[in-house]
């Protein structure tokens, strides 16, 4: 093997071994964030039905009606809050779905 092919042999397994720590990282970091996704499905689920229970609406007027107190967080009073966290999940199921039928599995 002359001079040339060692450095390109030498370029080839350098670029391999990034490519190699970028998939480990995107991989171990993509198997967090579907523990964490699984884990909030639950909630997602609970807000969903909040939304659309007479005990939001209560909660909504009570708000309204300066019933509650200041320092409270009223994040899940607010409709737009949850009606998008609904809107992201379905959006994120979507691409979850395009991807799983997208994946070719060598082995």
């Amino acid at each position: 093997m002359d001079d040339m092919e060692k450095t390109e042999q030498l370029r080839r397994i350098e670029g391999m071994e990034e490519k190699l720590n970028r998939s480990l990282a995107a991989v171990r970091s993509l198997e967090m964030a579907m523990e964490a996704y699984e884990k909030a499905l639950e909630d997602i689920r609970i807000l969903e039905e909040y939304l659309s229970s007479t005990e939001w609406r209560a909660d909504f007027e009570a708000d309204e009606a300066g019933l509650l107190p200041p320092q409270l967080r009223r994040g899940v009073l607010s409709e737009d809050g949850i009606y998008h966290l609904l809107e992201e999940n379905g959006e994120v199921r979507n691409t979850l779905l395009e991807l799983a039928e997208s994946l070719e599995c060598p082995f």
